[in-house]
């Protein structure tokens, strides 16, 4: 299919009103996200991914993706105006945009921050649209081998990524895996670890787990900490940058947005990793690096446009292979199979309107974003200052709300309320829970591949090493293992993306 024709299909599909109206709520839902500190993109999605199930699959896939794209443009005003991260990869945001405000420069920070954004997630989903079809049109030659061994690469460097010893990650991907084994066995037919529950039969379900692990973990987190936020006082203004925070500006967004993009790719990458990428980028390029976080704005706009630009490329591996590359793709991998569409290297050839309908909605949506925040910093200020014992109830509600929603069944609402107390243990004890929802989405896929290899190969396990593909990926996997035992290597790491 030529692109051009291809790009006007999907603008004719995005500029439909349902389209649009979802991809404005997602956006501004979003926004929302980002501004309140403790709920991240992953809580929100898992939220409204029930209402979504009476939708066609593009307009539902529109707005899970204006939520994601959305909360990276938010987190930036809760760093910039209190000094607390609006979510995960926001928080590098905080050392000069912070230190901007107290200067009496808010409204350049913010105004550098939203542009920044608006120019890397335009220029990343024009990489989308160009890197994606050639790539998937390659990914046609896989077979179970290179799958299963994508997929290993795929945990592999979550885990190596992720904050903390790299033992603790492997647990979690274990035992998200294990989870992943639950219900039915696709070969055999036979129920395996269900103990009889009929709600388990078709596997433990991804939204209510989700739902757990990052909403109700993190109110009961939130909870028992001192509700501490000072917002910048005083009106905001000059939001509009002048000649010199341009000129300071571009090369950093620019730098920022390829790096961002690049990361994003990869698996395991993500905005948290491609924002601090980039602040150390352009400390390291800087004329003045002694003035890093002292309030210089290229230490907002360089990660600011990382961040963003990583979630483009983030839907590059979803949307050509169906391999997630952090627990927000994983989600929407789950949904996308929820509503009978099958991410892969087939999804462009079969369906070529949600693929090129989510591209042009997120050209829609940036111009959406850009025309909101600007205009709407003072409701996002005023909505800072809800206090923590209003918002928390409505959260863990909304939460009930969804569970109960997807199947009327109690059942799962336990299954939530016991992944939310878990998921409490797990982030006192400093485990990471995104290998966790990675493998539990990737597990069932991860046995087929490997049972089909194992079949092809008479079951010989080298066989794995017999195809050139698959050959190079798991060596590349063996290497990421590895690695941490090469003493410093791990050390400082940012958190895996949420």
């Amino acid at each position: 299919m030529d692109i051009l024709p291809s790009i006007g299909m999907g603008f004719q599909t995005a500029l439909q009103p349902i389209n649009l109206f979802f991809c404005f709520v997602g956006v501004l839902t979003g926004t929302l996200v980002g501004v309140l500190p403790g709920l991240g993109p992953v809580a929100a999605m898992s939220l409204l991914l029930p209402t979504t199930f009476h939708i066609s699959p593009v307009s539902a896939i529109i707005m899970l993706a204006g939520i994601y794209y959305g909360a990276m443009y938010g987190g930036s005003t809760t760093s910039i105006l209190v000094n607390i991260p609006g979510e995960s990869a926001s928080v590098v945001t905080c050392l000069d945009g912070y230190q901007m405000a107290r200067q009496g420069r808010a409204g350049p920070a913010l105004g550098i921050s939203a542009f920044g954004s608006f120019i890397a997630g335009t220029l990343a989903t024009v990489g989308l649209m160009l890197a994606a079809p050639p790539l998937a049109r390659m990914a046609i030659k896989f077979g179970g081998p290179e799958y299963f061994a994508l997929i290993l690469l795929g945990l592999t460097t979550v885990t190596f990524l992720a904050s903390g010893p790299m033992w603790k990650s492997l647990l979690m991907a274990a035992l998200g895996l294990f989870l992943g084994c639950v219900g039915m066995d696709v070969k055999t037919g036979l129920s395996r670890f269900t103990f009889g529950i009929i709600e388990l039969f078709d596997g433990i379900g991804l939204v209510p787990v989700a739902m757990g692990l990052f909403g109700i973990a993190e109110v009961l987190l939130n909870v028992e900490q001192p509700e501490e936020r000072s917002v910048v006082e005083g009106k905001i203004t000059n939001l509009l940058p002048t000649r010199e925070d341009w000129a300071a500006s571009l090369w950093p967004m620019l730098r920022g947005t390829a790096l961002g993009f690049f990361l994003g790719i990869l698996p395991g990458g993500g905005a948290v990793i491609a924002s601090f990428a980039s602040y150390a980028v352009e400390k390291r390029v800087s004329k003045h690096p002694e003035k890093f976080g002292t309030g210089m704005i290229e230490g907002v706009a360089g990660p600011e446009a990382a961040n963003n630009a990583a979630t483009g490329g983030a839907f590059v591996p979803l949307l050509t292979l169906g391999i997630p590359s952090n627990a927000v793709m994983a989600l929407l991998l789950g949904a996308l199979i929820i509503y009978g569409v099958q991410p892969g290297p087939r999804l462009v050839a079969e369906h070529p309107q949600l693929f090129w309908g989510v591209v042009a909605s997120m050209y829609v949506g940036n111009v959406m974003l850009l025309v909101l925040n600007l205009p709407l910093i003072g409701m996002w200020v005023q909505i800072l200052k809800v206090p923590y014992p209003i918002l928390f109830p409505l959260i863990l509600l909304f939460c009930l709300i969804g569970a109960y929603s997807l199947n009327n069944s109690i059942t799962e609402i336990g299954i939530m309320i016991l992944f939310g107390v878990l998921g409490y243990f797990l982030k006192k004890l400093e485990y990471e829970p995104a290998p966790l929802i990675l493998a539990l989405v990737l597990g069932p896929m991860m046995e087929l591949s490997f049972r089909q290899s194992l079949a092809m190969g008479d079951g010989n396990l080298l066989f794995f090493f017999t195809r050139p593909i698959s050959a190079i990926i798991m060596v590349i996997a063996i290497f990421f293992l590895v690695l941490p035992l090469i003493p410093g290597v791990t050390k400082n790491k940012p958190a895996v993306d949420l």
